[in-house]
Formats: C-alpha cells, structure tokens, sequence
C-alpha cells in the first residue's frame, strides 16, 4: 500500500494493531483503536469550527496524548499543525500566531493565559481549543469524545503542507518551516529501515514533540511501525530508569543532556534495564569523551545523527550495523545526498572543511511568507545548513562548527540576534552581545556581554528578568557581563 499523508498512515496501523497499546503516560494507556477514535472525533469537530484543508492551526501542549490526538487531527482533515514551544511567552506568540496565519491554538487551561494576552492583536486566531487535566471534562475531552468517530479525509498529496516548525532566523525573527507530507512519511520510516524497529518496541519520548527531532523519532517513526511510546515531560534521571523498568522500553532518542544525566546517576544499577536496546543523540554534540563511559556503564553504544528543522529533521546517522568513527554524526540516511562546499558552492575534495549542504525527500518546501529567506538557504536544488563540515573517504561526516551566529542549547537552536533585540529593549542597555558558553549538560548556554547606560541604574538579574519576560527559558542568558566596549568583528 502507498501512504501518500501522515492521516492514511494512522489509519493503516490502526487496522494494523488495533488493541496495541501506542500512548502510555503514567497510568493512561491508549491502543491504536483508542487513538484513531479521539483523532476522528477531534477532526469532525474542527471541521464544524471551520477548519478546513490548508488551514493553519497551532498547538501548544506538552508531551501528552492530547498533542498527538491534536497533530493526527490536524493531519486528517488536511490542515496544518504550527507546533509551538510550550514555554513560548506572549511576546513570542504574537509573532508566531500572527506570523503562521493560524486560524486558532490548541492548548492547556494554565498556558492559556498566555495567550488571552494577546488575542486581540490576532484578528485570524479565533478558535481556541482548550484542555484541562484537572477537569475530566474540559472542552477537549468533549470534543474527543462526543463522536462521530468515522471522519472523511479530503484528496491529500504528498507536498501538500502538514507542520510547520518555527526556528529561529538570523533576523532575530523566527521563520517558518514548512513540512510536507511526503517529507515527513519519508523521515517516518528511519527507524525501521535504519535500526530495524518493529511493533515490538516502544520509545521514550521525552524531549518535546513540538520539536522536529522529537516528533518524528519519537511519534512519527514508532506510529510507523505500530510501536508503543511512553510519554514524559520532565527530565528526571530516576524516572527514566523506572519507566524503562517497567514499559520495557527498548529505545531512547534523546539530546546529549539525558544520556549525561543516565551516566552520572549512580543508582543505575537497581533498576532493570535490559530491555534497552537501542539510544540515539541528536539535537547537538555530544562531548566524544563521554560515549565509552556510556558503553562500559550500560553495555550499549550511543548512535549519533544529525539533522536541522529544515530538513524534517535527520539528514545523517551512525546506525547499529554502521563503523563508529570518533566525533562523526555518520552517514547520510536513505534519500539524503550531502556535499561539503566552499564559498562559490564548488565541491570540497573529501576530508577538506566548508560548508554542509543536503538535498533529498526530506528538505523543506520553504520558509512561510519569506521567499527571500528560503532563496538564501535553497540554492541549486540544495540546502545549505550553515553548519561547517568536512566528509570523509568513506561518506562519514565531521560537524566542525558553525557558519552562523547561532547558539545551541539542550537541542534548541538561539540566533543571538532574538536575545539582542530584547536586551536592547531595557533602558538601561547601549548595545549588547550575545554568546555561547560552554555547558556540559546542555551543551552551551546563553551569555550576554552590555554596554550599560550611566543614567539607567540596573544590574544583571533585572536584565535577565526583563528577557524572561519576552524569551522563551532557553533564550534567556544565564550571566550578564557588563562591558565598556563591545568588538563585534569576531562574533559577526
């Protein structure tokens, strides 16, 4: 059978595994029947509300079956999910609402706040969707339940649109990333053409499904395969080895910062966890000198890859029958071709460093309403990642830093130009810088160096509570340093 969107593959392993548990949340448990039923109801509701194919609708929800039963919806009725960061704040959504064109937002009673902020500046956000895990009959809940669990989808192609992710733009405005059905079905097979993943496993999914890696490891790819999935949303060392005790979880896709956490914790050891098979990194590095100590504590290697939003999103991978060479990110995965260029675009001999670009069935069909963005990164058929590299005699790729201004932290990419324009929002600040600091958990952190006005009396914290104000946590800098002057030519 030939799956042309992400709604006819629900469908085909729901008729698949029926009475197979897929969604597992501390004591909630859904099979595929289960899911399909909420998914169908939802859809028909959306519909009455006027949702309608090519309509962008966004959600803000944590990992929880209801952002699945969402996405699915969503995907069914021929609409497109905005995936948003939880920890978006007001100032951030008033971009990415009004930005997306998004009709309405799906989100949780206590997030909604956040949203009523704003509302008014959003003439096209009229449909707000709300669910309340303390009520067990919020709006959701109704709307998942109420029937008719039969839902007609539309004619849907495989480049019609189905998500579009925000990553930030060296604007200092985030851009829309807009992912086509056939994308994202070809990234959902990875697993099982690359590690050999069947119905017998289940994941973890614990970094957030709104992010690209998130949602196809650990959405996508196990729904594939009629896999089971343990939903979590807070980062406790502890109870990750517990759920991997008992669901039997056989793999774990995560950012480096779990699996430091899994080598550090000492308790390891009273704790089964010898369904575990299988651990893959992405999102960013992961420090080389921490991969045998990983091995020699649970008997297992780490499989590192690479990808970026724009690429929906893996592009390479170390895959479990593959060589492992120390700081490689692997080979390029099924469909992805990838080049090392210098700055005419030419080709680089291998081993020799330049820029990273990919083309292939995954890459993006552009940025929403910005051809100019899309033209600067999608040249010749190619997209150029901005990331530097070097491959070698045997296709093995080097990420060996960076071309952009950018900062990564925990798998989430910051273009200092965001956190600038907020800083130099304050009064008290002249002109600002911000860096990377290295961080071993999360890889870098956001530092910022100020030029401070004398007539405006302020000290670091308030600068910092200012940007909580507009920045999401991860874009906010943890150290202010203040600076006479600031040389801007080594950081440009």
């Amino acid at each position: 059978m030939i799956i042309m969107s992400l709604g006819r593959m629900l469908e085909e392993s729901c008729r698949k595994f029926p009475e197979k548990v897929v969604l597992i949340q501390e004591e909630r448990k859904l099979t595929y029947e289960s899911l399909d039923r909420a998914v169908n109801s939802l859809g028909n509701r959306l519909r009455e509300a006027g949702i309608r194919k090519g309509d962008k609708l966004a959600i803000m929800l944590p990992n929880c079956p209801e952002f699945v039963i969402s996405y699915f919806a969503l995907q069914k009725i021929g609409a497109v999910a905005v995936t948003l960061n939880v920890s978006s704040t007001p100032y951030e959504l008033l971009h990415l609402l009004g930005n997306s064109d998004a009709g309405g937002l799906i989100t949780t009673a206590m997030l909604a706040g956040k949203f009523e902020e704003i509302k008014d500046k959003l003439p096209l956000c009229r449909y707000l969707l709300l669910y309340d895990e303390q009520q067990s009959q919020s709006p959701f809940q109704q709307a998942i339940e109420e029937g008719p669990f039969a839902l007609a989808m539309p004619e849907i192609k495989g480049d019609d649109p189905a998500v579009m992710i925000y990553t930030s733009g060296l604007t200092g405005k985030p851009l829309g990333a807009v992912l086509t059905h056939h994308n994202l079905l070809t990234q959902s097979e990875l697993l099982k053409v690359v590690c050999g993943a069947t119905d017998r496993d289940c994941g973890l999914a614990l970094i957030p499904l709104f992010h690209s890696f998130g949602a196809v490891v650990n959405m996508l790819c196990a729904i594939r395969v009629g896999a089971g999935v343990v939903l979590m949303d807070n980062f406790s060392v502890e109870g990750i080895f517990s759920a991997i005790e008992k669901e039997k979880i056989t793999y774990i896709a995560a950012v480096p910062r779990l699996f430091l956490g899994m080598i550090m914790q000492a308790e390891q050891k009273k704790h089964d966890l010898s369904s575990l098979t299988l651990c893959i990194s992405g999102g960013a590095a992961m420090p080389p000198e921490y991969f045998p100590r990983f091995e020699e504590k649970f008997a297992m290697k780490i499989m590192e890859g690479y990808g970026l939003t724009e690429a929906s999103p893996v592009c390479s991978f170390t895959g479990p029958k593959g060589a492992h060479k120390p700081g490689s990110v692997g080979t390029v995965v099924p469909g992805v071709e990838a080049r090392v260029v210098d700055s005419e675009d030419h080709e680089l001999p291998a081993g020799e460093t330049g820029e990273l670009i990919v083309r292939g069935d995954n890459v993006m069909r552009g940025y929403y309403k910005d051809d100019e963005a899309t033209r600067e990164v999608m040249r010749n058929g190619w997209l150029h990642t901005g990331d530097l590299a070097r491959i070698d005699e045997d296709g093995y790729i080097f990420i060996t830093g960076l071309k952009k201004r950018m900062i990564i932290t925990s798998g989430f990419n910051v273009y200092p130009r965001e956190v600038e324009i907020v800083l130099n929002l304050h009064p008290a600040v002249i002109e600002s810088l911000a860096v990377g600091k290295a961080d071993l958990m999360r890889g870098e952190v956001v530092k910022a160096l100020v030029v401070k006005n004398p007539e405006v009396p302020a000290e670091g914290k308030e600068l910092i509570r200012h940007c909580r104000k507009y920045l999401s946590v991860y874009k906010v800098p943890r150290d202010i340093d203040f600076v006479e002057n600031i040389d801007r030519s080594s950081k440009l």
